[in-house]
């Protein structure tokens, strides 16, 4: 406490008398083929309205705001072809603020638009219409618990849940986490955590850092053409461009990592930018410098992200971006010289896990004209697994406190890697103001070079031995038609091919509409088919004694989406929101044998699994309504209260109708958050969110097979039937920002679970020592409280006057 409190006075120095200003500058587009909007008009209103500040845009749309005040103010932008538009935007000392307008161009042209037009929080995405939402940096920072990570944030939306505490694994809509796509400049990249299974798409630590994002959008049901290969939920990650004037800094040092983040301009004509930053986990930090955490399976990992931005003479923009992470733990029980419960890991062995991912690509940008826009991306991305795991034969000594080990032996080691080069292309053409057409490929290409062997008995046995190539290949086409000025109406078509099951899906119809009433109200509705493979090792898994791939000839599993909803937009940026919805999903890989697997239920936990031999004849449904009360964070307060009550049901080959892993029933999210003005300066925020679940589900465990394949087994019947306790928890969010000269100071404090609720995760195999005749089983609890603090600074460099 010492230390902060002297840091604390430290930071007090810097306050001057005088408020600090700040430069507002960006960019106005049209919306549906990004051509730059000459003289609209850009005006910021201050936080008490009395104040404004006014320009044009240029001949490239950009604009250029300078001596703003520190604070939140309202920016204002329009145009008499377009439909105006108002956002609330922050204003720091320490950096620029920098912004894109996208402006929808109006039904018919008239005199300049008086009435402002789209909400806050509408996506990027024109097409659009039904269960999407935008999400910006500001609130991955502002939700108590988010931890700046996207997957984390998106968890508050009605309909979304996460899977485990310690994971960001989500559940949208009760599917699987494994239907989750992670999109960053139109191509899939790989999960993009550290300690990432193979197949999963969530993990403890995001690699993404949110302060590379620009807002991006975050779909959920019935999403346009364009999107493909997920049957749950898609990312569309922006990642933002450096600053192209002047040189800016930030660095961070908290719980999750110590990171620094810097960008600026390159080049004479600062026509272009860069962006790089970097991150280390800071526990290995304090391992290193000898200071003692409170256990030695201490994670290490690091991550770091770069953008290249180039302005080109032609009108185009070339962009060289990449994401990057590397994370390794090892859980050394044989260590272990007195009897406890270890936090990680099973009991019985020492474990070292490692995972990596990586991805870089190239972006080009041109708007041809006014009606015509295109975007192409090449990129090369590998990720790889690496486990071993040492079987240990211990005892307790005579006073039952002491363990000896006997023996350390090999029980288990895999890697698996797969490189994936992928290309996008795609056009946008607006045939007239009411048409748009929109059209293109994703194309993936993959080498695997996996290999797995477990110990069987007196020697070893491969359960992976694997390398080859495989392509899938997603050609779309899409559709929007502006009916009147207040209904839109979309549609398109989805297809793809994946060669190494050689699965074609049926072409896919996705359709959406809405109407625009009076009174800020709207409807909505929507439609649409949809795909998605398995995850790779699964393709290729053998039995033991033979090569056959028994499972490599699935097919994709598919559903069909269907949902209607209301929106009503009140004074004051309230917006209240409400959804309903029915999935049904089909050919689900179950197992040929009569059981109750299906793998609608995989996809968290840090498990592989190995698959018996499936078929894809497994069915499930998911219905439900969601409702969201929200207030934006315009001045100094937010609010948002989003409910889900929910059905996720399946059949295996058994034939048997039973509740998904993920059938929690109903999920509600409260979310409130106050900032406290100290003077022009300073400002303390203060936020919280409590949330309310239902709990896991579980099954009786068969005990016999359990102990014989030292793993837990549950009993096919009333699988899913039993549930733990209801879900609860608070976080609370502390952060103090202080806007010196040219620099801006942040403390914050993250509180995670204050109560120490005791949430149920799940049931596991934990033998125990002291007494090897009980019973093999112990419960998994969720995260307890975890505190979680950060310190950041954003500064400019000084600028050199030339003579």
């Amino acid at each position: 406490m010492k230390v902060f409190f002297t840091l604390f006075i430290l930071l007090l120095t810097h306050i001057s008398f005088a408020q600090p200003k700040q430069t507002v500058r960006g960019k106005v587009v049209d919306n549906e083929t990004n051509f730059p909007l000459l003289n609209a008009k850009v005006e910021i209103l201050t936080s008490d309205s009395t104040i404004k500040y006014r320009t044009l845009t240029d001949i490239e749309g950009d604009f250029i705001l300078s001596n703003i005040p520190v604070g939140k103010h309202i920016l204002v932008v329009s145009l008499y072809s377009h439909e105006s538009k108002q956002q609330t935007i922050e204003v720091i000392s320490g950096k620029e603020t920098i912004v894109q307008i996208s402006l929808i161009e109006t039904y018919t042209e008239q005199p300049e638009v008086v009435i402002l037009g789209r909400k806050k929080g509408e996506v990027i995405n024109e097409m659009a219409l039904l269960s999407a939402q935008q999400f910006s940096v500001e609130e991955t920072n502002r939700y108590p618990g988010s931890r700046s990570d996207p997957a984390r944030m998106a968890s508050n939306f009605a309909g979304v849940q996460g899977a485990d505490d310690s994971r960001n694994d989500i559940i949208i809509r009760g599917n699987s986490p494994l239907g989750v796509v992670w999109k960053v400049e139109g191509i899939d990249i790989p999960n993009p955590s550290h300690f990432a299974i193979s197949g999963s798409t969530g993990g403890p630590v995001s690699i993404l850092n949110n302060k590379i994002l620009g807002n991006s959008d975050f779909f959920m049901s019935a999403f346009p053409a364009q999107y493909g290969n997920s049957i749950s939920g898609v990312f569309d990650l922006k990642l933002r461009n450096g600053n192209n004037l002047n040189h800016e800094f930030t660095g961070q040092f908290g719980f999750l990592g110590t990171e620094f983040l810097a960008e600026g301009p390159m080049g004479k004509n600062k026509k272009a930018s860069y962006l790089v930053m970097g991150r280390y986990s800071t526990l290995s930090l304090f391992k290193t410098l000898g200071i003692s955490i409170g256990t030695d399976a201490v994670p290490t990992y690091g991550d770091f992200a770069y953008k290249f931005n180039w302005r080109l003479k032609n009108g185009g923009n070339l962009s060289l971006f990449g994401i990057a992470g590397a994370s390794n733990i090892a859980i050394q029980i044989s260590d272990q010289k007195t009897y406890s419960k270890e936090l990680y890991g099973e009991g019985d062995r020492d474990q070292y896990f490692g995972t990596s991912m990586g991805v870089t690509g190239l972006v080009y940008k041109k708007t041809l004209n006014e009606k015509t826009f295109i975007t192409s991306t090449i990129a090369i991305s590998r990720e790889k697994q690496h486990a071993n795991h040492n079987l240990l034969v211990r005892h307790l000594d005579s006073t039952q406190t002491n363990i000896i080990v006997d023996s350390i032996y090999p029980l288990m080691g895999y890697y698996f890697t797969t490189i994936k080069t992928s290309g996008y292309f795609s056009v946008n053409h607006k045939l007239d103001k009411n048409h748009l057409l929109k059209c293109g490929i994703n194309v993936d290409g993959y080498f695997f070079d996996m290999l797995d062997s477990v110990l069987d008995n007196s020697h070893f046995i491969n359960r992976w031995n694997y390398k080859g190539t495989s392509v899938l290949i997603q050609p779309f086409i899409q559709w929007k038609w502006r009916m009147k000025e207040n209904i839109d109406f979309t549609f398109g078509l989805h297809n793809q091919y994946f060669s190494l099951s050689n699965s074609f899906s049926q072409i896919e119809p996705r359709a959406g509409w809405k109407l625009r009433m009076k009174k800020d109200k709207a409807v909505f509705a929507g439609l649409g088919i949809h795909s998605q493979t398995q995850p790779n090792y699964t393709y290729l898994y053998h039995f033991q004694g033979t090569s056959e791939l028994h499972n490599k000839k699935m097919g994709f599993s598919q559903s069909f989406h269907a949902g209607i909803g209301f929106e009503k937009a009140f004074k004051n940026k309230l917006n209240i929101r409400s959804e309903a919805y029915y999935q049904y999903l089909y050919r689900i890989p179950v197992t040929v044998t009569p059981s109750s697997f299906s793998m609608i239920n995989m996809g968290s936990g840090f498990a592989r699994f190995f698959p018996e031999q499936l078929q894809n004849t497994g069915i499930g449904y998911n219905y439900g309504v969601e409702l969201t009360l929200q207030k934006y964070f315009d001045k100094s307060f937010f609010f948002m209260l989003s409910s889900s009550l929910y059905q996720s049901k399946y059949r295996g080959s058994d034939g048997v109708l039973r509740n998904t892993s993920y059938n929690g029933n109903h999920v509600s999210n409260i979310l409130a958050g106050k900032e406290f003005k100290l003077n022009s300066k300073q400002s303390i925020t203060i936020s919280t969110k409590i949330t309310y679940a239902g709990g896991k589900r579980y099954g009786y465990v068969n005990l016999a097979k359990s102990e014989a394949q030292k793993e837990l087994i549950y009993s096919d019947s009333a699988f899913n039937e039993r549930q733990f306790k209801e879900y609860f928890r608070m976080d609370l969010k502390i952060n103090w920002k202080l806007n010196a000269n040219k620099m801006t100071h942040e403390i914050g404090l993250d509180l995670i679970n204050i109560f120490n609720t005791k949430n149920l995760l799940s049931l596991a195999y934990a033998p125990n020592l002291a007494n090897p005749n009980a019973e093999p089983i112990s419960v998994k609890q969720q995260l307890g409280f975890l505190p979680l603090f950060y310190y950041r600074i954003d500064f400019k460099a000084a600028v050199k006057k030339v003579q």
